[in-house]
Parts: structure tokens; C-alpha cells; sequence
């Protein structure tokens, strides 16, 4: 389940455990209030994810670019080795601030 955060002047989005087919575009309503809420500093916190789809990479692009638009930032934090591994493979590491999770 998605959770929106403030804190300290960024919105942080707590993704739930999967972005795929089924919910990509609940998650992406989801999202919708945090970026017409001013949020132009934007966390997109994936401690909890373990699976993303093709649906869920295009959200997460979307999203950037929307971010961006508004002259803001964007960056992914807490990424597992896998979906880490599946953000570098499709070129998302190298147009997006990404942080692999620690310890």
C-alpha cells in the first residue's frame, strides 16, 4: 500500500511490496496528490518493494518528468540489489538519482 509523507520540505512515497499490472494504476492515483501538492522534492522511498513491472517503470518515469517540469528533484532511495539491478538495465540509473538500500 502507498503512503504519502511530509517531512522537512519533500514528499516521500512509501511504495507497497509490488508495482505491477494489477495495481500500477492505483499507484499511480495514488500519487497523483503529491505531485499537484507542490511536490517538486520528491522521495520515492522503495524499502518495501520487491517486485516492479514494465507499468511500474513507466510510472516512475512519468513521474520524473512531471517532477522535473516543475524544476524540482526526484530521487529513488532504499532499492533492493534486484530492482536496482532492473533500473540499470533499462538506463533509469543513469537519468534519475538512485540509492541501494544499505547493510
Amino acid at each position: 500500500m502507498t503512503q504519502i509523507l511530509k517531512e522537512g520540505g519533500k514528499t516521500i512515497i512509501k511504495t507497497g511490496a509490488r508495482i505491477d499490472t494489477m495495481n500500477a494504476n492505483q499507484f499511480e492515483e495514488d500519487i497523483q496528490p503529491a505531485l499537484k501538492d507542490g511536490g517538486v522534492d520528491l522521495v520515492m522511498d522503495c524499502d518495501e518493494l520487491v517486485y516492479m513491472a514494465s507499468s511500474g517503470l513507466r510510472i516512475i518515469q512519468k513521474t520524473m518528468r512531471t517532477v522535473m517540469q516543475l524544476k524540482g528533484q526526484f530521487k529513488i532511495i532504499n532499492v533492493s540489489p534486484e530492482i536496482y539491478k532492473v533500473l540499470a538495465m533499462t538506463g533509469f540509473t543513469k537519468f534519475m538519482k538512485v540509492e541501494q538500500k544499505k547493510g
